[in-house]
């Protein structure tokens, strides 16, 4: 489990500054992305991954393209430094490996099926209304820095925070993972195009 959330997405603390947001911002920008998030049917970008590892004195990099359709079908398709694929689709994860190919049944696996709902609705923006975090707003120079803590235990061993970057669009440019070691993945989402025909065959395994 911990190697698939070593993948996904997610970024570090900017050195900027940031301050936290009053009530009615953090509703006004709620309002904002949430109208983002019901408009969004598709989803395709380039991103750009730094993986940081405290026993590392630099960030592992790596580039790829998301391609998100809805409801909940993702994928993560890593073209460098290797060919890597990562696939949730229909509660099943599926992974390729430069052609060495895996698959593992979500359904019956409640950590999975939270991470797969995690990471579709982060990538639409579409997380406030969830239970399932504590949510705290902050502005970070022009964008929005929102950031999200799992109540549940069990996720929380696994992801102690989850940011989400929305720019002045409401569409999330940033996303960073927070792990209890405090390790941390960043990916930053480059060219995106919302709502263009993306064909199932994109997703398949």
């Amino acid at each position: 489990m911990r190697n698939l959330l070593y993948l996904f997405c997610f970024m570090a603390y900017s050195l900027s500054a940031q301050s936290e947001m009053t009530s009615s911002d953090a509703q006004a920008l709620k309002n904002k992305v949430k109208a983002v998030a019901d408009a969004t049917r598709t989803i395709t970008s380039n991103f750009k991954q730094y993986k940081h590892m405290d026993f590392l004195s630099q960030a592992i990099e790596s580039t790829g393209r998301l391609s998100f359709k809805e409801p909940d079908w993702v994928k993560w398709e890593y073209t460098e430094p290797f060919a890597y694929s990562v696939i949730f689709k229909n509660e099943t994860l599926y992974i390729n490996n430069e052609g060495q190919k895996s698959d593992t049944d979500m359904g019956s696996k409640k950590l999975f099926k939270q991470l797969n709902q995690l990471i579709a609705n982060s990538i639409k923006g579409d997380l406030f209304d969830s239970d399932e975090f504590r949510i705290d707003y902050f502005q970070k120079g022009k964008d929005r820095e929102v950031h999200f803590s799992p109540r549940d235990e069990d996720f929380a061993s696994f992801i102690k925070a989850f940011h989400i970057t929305f720019n002045t669009q409401g569409e999330v440019i940033e996303v960073k993972m927070l792990e209890p070691s405090n390790d941390y993945t960043r990916i930053v989402f480059i060219d995106r195009v919302t709502n263009q025909p993306l064909p199932d065959a994109v997703f398949s395994h």
